[in-house]
């Protein structure tokens, strides 16, 4: 389809109503100023008010919609910006602990506000009465609730610390899977609470006490929102741990008042425990990185700190420290595991420091748990950038955005250039899967694979038809065939499997011509089609590789291209130097390659046909006899004939 025809497709033209190019307009304005989404519908209701021709209102409504759809993305991102802004704030304030109950405070303020419930609370157990009491709140307005003491057991808190698991019910009075009793329902309906949220606060794997998040009104909470309650409890429980141990410390300093060279190494270690604490906090708020961690932690540590993966860290001793909740001896080595939500990341390992002191070894855990954070934040952050290049690349290949402004801004943020000219791949495994979880979970590292190459190639990827594509930039003296086999070779050896990539010719123009990357992805399928039929498995090509099989997988037909690769040093010859090359080779395939038939039907000497056709040979390589090459040059003659034949009317 021409650049006039797709432009027609998109607006009616001869109509002084019809909807601008500009339609989208108030909506950018809307998203400038971040207004309600209410406020979306107000350019469709004053167009139809205005009596706006049903064009324009389409229009309206299209623009409308990604509008929407790009409030909703940037409002996730500030959301998820929030969350982990406030994670890191409140390892700040853990690392700096001075004042446990504003610490505790602070975590309960950031839960309600993240989680937009009315009311956030944490309560704790007390060993010594038996029962658990309300420690701080949030948005509680009644004074019977504030001061409730429970005993153990006894409602959604003492589920939750029963089983150490979190619970939620959307109507707590209708809710009987916990113990109701008089008190507690008393004091949660002067509350007015109706929604609650409970996560336990664990050490090791002791509950001393619960986290709740609560809705005056009936709400179901995400699994994102109880991951993030879970974060906060665990920093809530290492806040508590910590006080703890700052307790436990002064009570032994005190003790040992008199024992002055005792008291000076415990000073030292509470001071390397707070030089770390703060260290870790500005790794955290500057975006350092893993081994930025284990490096700041070995210098304060006196001995050498490395991250490993899981598969390399002693199994035993992963178990133990997620037993238990603690740094874990083996042999001469500590072993703290980086962990969250049950998935394990890999382990922290202290070498050459078989003694180590109680303090120290809290803050080889406190290092661990500052790098499950940065790891979770990363990989948020990775899958996020993931999704929306593959949001870019299917409203390319499903033509759907045909604003060439708005795809150039948006793969501008992505740090892809859709003005260059780019090659569409299509890529598939090719080994046999056990079962489907195999085969899903082989898609699922194909497809991220493929999202780090192309990001890495400033490209774009997505999963589609069982495979992943690709779209990636052409290099200057690179073909198509070259980065269809690179493509190949590093998927492979990314995923441990064979990857089979089919090519397209290079695509340019892909804001202009949005259509172009659809043909170019069917174009590379077939040339991916066509390698497994072949038995090229984990091999990369073009249609160009095919010869003149190339023209059935091309989806533009490149006739000119593929005359010009077979016969095109010889019709430049006859061209340049008056000679006759092209009609003897005609002559000599119609008589059946045969040089004595040729002459008769060039009336020239044999020896003429015979200098013809060495000359032939040096242009075309000494193979051109063979049953394939001699193939592809009698289908190209042919082409080139017929493209050269006067039309007659």
């Amino acid at each position: 389809m021409s650049r006039d025809h797709v432009q027609s497709a998109e607006r009616p033209t001869g109509d002084p109503e019809a909807p601008p190019y500009g339609a989208e307009a108030p909506y950018l304005e809307l998203l400038a100023r971040g207004v309600s989404a209410d406020a979306y519908e107000q350019p469709v209701l004053l167009a139809r008010a205005q009596g706006r021709p049903a064009e324009w209102i389409a229009a309206l409504e299209h623009a409308k919609l990604l509008a929407l759809r790009v409030r909703s993305e940037l409002e996730g991102r500030r959301r998820r910006e929030a969350e982990l802004s406030a994670l890191f704030e409140t390892a700040h304030d853990l690392a700096g602990l001075r004042d446990l109950d504003a610490v505790l405070q602070a975590i309960v303020q950031r839960a309600r506000s993240l989680l937009g419930t009315d009311v956030a609370y944490l309560s704790l157990n007390d060993p010594d009465r038996g029962d658990t009491y309300m420690r701080v709140t949030e948005g509680s307005v009644a004074a019977r609730f504030q001061q409730l003491r429970l005993g153990m057991g006894e409602g959604l808190g003492g589920l939750v610390a029963q089983t150490a698991r979190p619970y939620v019910t959307d109507d707590y009075f209708k809710d009987a899977r916990f113990q109701h009793t008089d008190t507690i329902d008393a004091g949660v309906r002067d509350e007015g609470l109706v929604a609650i949220l409970g996560v336990p606060l664990m050490l090791g794997h002791h509950v001393i006490g619960v986290l709740f998040a609560a809705d005056r009104r009936a709400r179901v909470f995400e699994r994102e929102q109880i991951a993030l309650l879970g974060s906060f409890a665990a920093l809530a429980a290492a806040a508590i741990d910590t006080a703890n141990l700052l307790t436990e410390t002064r009570s032994a300093l005190a003790g040992l008042e008199r024992a002055n060279e005792i008291i000076r190494d415990r000073s030292a270690v509470i001071e390397r425990a707070s030089d770390v604490h703060d260290r870790l906090a500005e790794l955290v708020l500057r975006g350092g990185g893993v081994h930025d961690v284990a490096a700041a932690v070995s210098e304060v540590l006196d001995g050498t700190v490395e991250f490993t993966d899981a598969t390399a860290a002693p199994a035993q001793a992963l178990e133990a420290f997620r037993t238990e909740g603690h740094a874990v001896r083996h042999e001469d080595d500590w072993i703290a595991a980086v962990a969250a939500g049950g998935e394990l990341f890999g382990a922290l390992v202290l070498r050459g420091h078989p003694g180590l002191d109680p303090v120290d070894q809290r803050t080889l855990e406190r290092a661990a748990m500052v790098t499950s954070l940065l790891l979770l934040a990363r990989r948020s952050a990775a899958e996020a950038e993931q999704r929306v290049r593959g949001e870019l690349l299917d409203d390319l290949l499903d033509a759907r955005d045909r604003d060439p402004r708005l795809l150039r801004e948006r793969a501008s943020r992505l740090h892809a250039d859709l003005d260059a000219t780019h090659v569409v791949l299509a890529a598939r495994l090719d080994g046999p899967a056990a079962d489907a979880d195999h085969e899903a979970d082989a898609r699922r590292r194909l497809w991220s694979a493929a999202s780090h190459l192309a990001a890495t190639r400033h490209g774009l990827a997505a999963a589609r038809d069982g495979g992943t594509v690709l779209l990636l930039p052409l290099d200057t003296g690179d073909t198509a065939t070259d980065v269809a086999r690179r493509t190949a070779r590093q998927l492979g050896t990314a995923v441990h499997e064979a990857v089979t990539v089919g090519a397209s010719a290079p695509v340019e123009d892909l804001t202009a011509r949005p259509d172009a990357v659809a043909a170019a992805y069917e174009e590379g399928r077939r040339c991916l089609d066509a390698l497994r039929l072949l038995g090229r498995s984990g091999d990369g090509a073009a249609a160009e590789d095919f010869g003149f099989l190339g023209l059935l997988l091309a989806g533009d037909r490149d006739i000119a291209g593929f005359v010009d690769r077979t016969i095109g040093q010889v019709v430049a010859y006859d061209e340049r130097r008056g000679t006759d090359l092209l009609r003897t080779l005609d002559a000599y395939f119609a008589c059946g390659m045969s040089p004595a038939r040729t002459k008769d039907e060039l009336h020239v000497h044999v020896n003429t046909v015979a200098q013809r056709l060495e000359r032939v040979g040096r242009l075309l390589g000494d193979d051109w006899q063979t049953p394939s090459r001699a193939l592809e040059i009698q289908l190209a003659l042919r082409l080139h004939r017929l493209a050269a034949a006067p039309i007659r009317h």
